[in-house]
């Protein structure tokens, strides 16, 4: 990276100090490395327990934030990063939550499920991702949202990304976050 974008200037500072952040920001702005970077730099690598939730309406940007996350730790030993969505061998995502990963990247749906089956054990998280939270509303994800934030711990950094910020959007921030910074990135104006 030679240079930041304005999204990855303005939420890196912030999220590394664990502050909620929540951030408005077109496709293609950076801000996946606006979460990736902060989230890497928290990351306790002794911790063997799940410090990291992304959440992703898509499996296919779910894959995308994976391998992102895989490409900032290539170097780090002792981080491991799972992804997990529908459509794949629920067996081999199995497989792969038993190596103990401290990042999961997942879509809402395939999250819940673990969580419900208790193969994600999320008592010693402190940051979960919502990527591009409005078209999660705009699928339909809202209730499996709500349900994943019931078996999280109380206190945890909440990070929200959207291209738009709406009512329903600020409504999930006054639900999940405390003391939010906002952030508007230029290359949304």
């Amino acid at each position: 990276i030679d240079t930041m974008t304005d999204i990855q200037n303005s939420v890196i500072p912030n999220a590394i100090e664990k502050n909620d952040v929540i951030a408005k920001a077109p496709t293609g702005s950076g801000k996946t490395l606006a979460f990736a970077l902060p989230i890497c730099q928290n990351i306790v690598p002794e911790d063997k327990h799940l410090q990291a939730l992304i959440l992703c309406p898509t499996r296919e940007l779910a894959s995308q934030v994976g391998d992102e996350f895989k490409k900032l730790l290539k170097y780090t030993e002792n981080v491991k990063v799972v992804t997990i969505y529908g459509g794949q061998n629920f067996d081999r995502q199995l497989a792969n939550l038993r190596k103990k990963p401290q990042i999961i990247v997942g879509t809402t749906g395939r999250v819940l499920d673990h969580l419900d089956r208790k193969t994600i054990k999320p008592h010693n998280l402190t940051s979960i991702v919502l990527d591009e939270a409005d078209e999660m509303l705009d699928m339909g994800f809202k209730p499996d949202i709500d349900k994943i934030f019931k078996k999280l711990p109380k206190y945890k950094q909440v990070l929200l990304f959207s291209a738009t910020i709406d009512n329903e959007i600020l409504n999930i921030s006054k639900e999940y976050q405390v003391n939010p910074i906002e952030i508007v990135s230029k290359d949304t104006e």
